[in-house]
């Protein structure tokens, strides 16, 4: 599976992103890293593609964050992603990629079906399936320490499989769920911001149940 992954910015380091999908390769993934999507995103380039990861905020760069990723001139704006997904391909929203706030002027917020609202301090977190979906197949609760975001979910399209939940303000949160669109298929999950999230069997295998889903199989 051919997957396009767009990932850093000033607080979600694309190291911990590369480091934590690297092992999708043992499993047939070829994943394509791309760190200033502004300047090389295309079009054409996204139909190369099954699956697009968005582990990433409204930044340009690190180095660069005031200027957006996203503005006037920018080959590829969230209608193209949204293009992309309803001519039936996948897309999963990781984490930052659920970072933008209801103010964002980009388009992301209706993409995504959420707005970031906050989170507490790292702490534990639970993460507990919700119902049956194929992402959740052969997953139990299990616990990590991790960014506990805080979103509000105002789509109501969607297919609820996770919630996260712990002893802070965060209380119990929506951590996952799913959304059509045509022929495709987009996926919210938002735990990922430490290495050793992704070091978890539990959370590697909800992460390539999701992938497999937005490709349709």
């Amino acid at each position: 599976m051919n997957i396009l992954v767009l990932c850093d910015d000033l607080w979600h380091p694309g190291e911990v992103i590369v480091r934590g999908l690297t092992p999708l390769k043992q499993y047939g993934y070829d994943l394509d890293v791309v760190m200033a999507p502004r300047d090389i995103l295309t079009p054409d380039m996204l139909r190369r593609y099954e699956v697009i990861i968005n582990a990433r905020s409204n930044m340009h760069s690190p180095a660069n964050a005031s200027t957006p990723w996203f503005s006037p001139g920018t080959a590829v704006m969230p209608k193209d992603f949204r293009d992309y997904i309803e001519e039936g391909h996948g897309f999963l929203a990781l984490h930052a990629g659920n970072s933008y706030r209801l103010t964002d002027p980009s388009g992301m917020v209706e993409l995504n079906g959420n707005h970031f609202v906050s989170h507490p301090p790292q702490c534990t977190v639970t993460a507990k399936p919700v119902g049956t979906h194929p992402i959740t197949d052969g997953i139990g609760e299990f616990s990590f320490r991790d960014e506990h975001y805080m979103i509000e979910v105002h789509a109501e399209d969607i297919h609820v499989f996770l919630h996260t939940v712990s002893d802070t303000e965060a209380g119990t949160q929506i951590a996952g769920y799913t959304r059509t669109f045509g022929k495709g298929r987009f996926c919210c999950l938002t735990p990922g911001h430490n290495l050793s999230v992704f070091e978890q069997e539990s959370f590697a295998k909800l992460l390539r149940n999701a992938l497999a889903w937005c490709a349709g199989n």
